[in-house]
């Protein structure tokens, strides 16, 4: 039997944003922007929000440009196609997308210019 003074009611989440970190403020937003089709909608000079696909990216400034996995996962239509833009937006891919089990690639993990990891990947089934 569960103590009900242990029973806790739900927070209301009114918003998950994910946090990154960028070394260069402008260039951060103009590829989450550009390249993912996103909407900004806070940008000044300490935090910036990016909406894409309903989901929301804070870009923090101070970052170092270091190198850091961040969990992001982003589903697109063609993970090939997905790669080549964020190469093009000045982004770059750490594992080209490969076939896996005679099914086109399904996968891509790239980084953005100030070093923060994400995938891309395509649905499956």
């Amino acid at each position: 039997m569960e103590d009900a003074s242990l029973v806790v009611e739900p927070i209301h989440v009114e918003r998950i944003k994910y946090v990154i970190w960028a070394a260069d403020m402008e260039r951060s937003i103009r590829f989450w922007r550009d390249t993912f089709g996103g909407r900004v909608l806070k940008h000044n000079p300490v935090i910036a929000e990016v909406e894409i696909a309903g989901g929301v990216i804070g870009i923090h400034s101070g970052g170092e440009g270091r190198r850091t996995w961040t969990g992001i996962s982003l589903q697109v239509p063609d993970v090939v196609v997905g790669a080549r833009a964020v190469a093009a937006a000045g982004g770059g891919v750490v594992k080209e997308p490969e076939p896996e089990d005679g099914q086109p690639p399904h996968l891509a993990m790239c980084i953005d210019p100030d070093g923060n990891e994400f995938m891309l990947t395509r649905r499956r089934g």
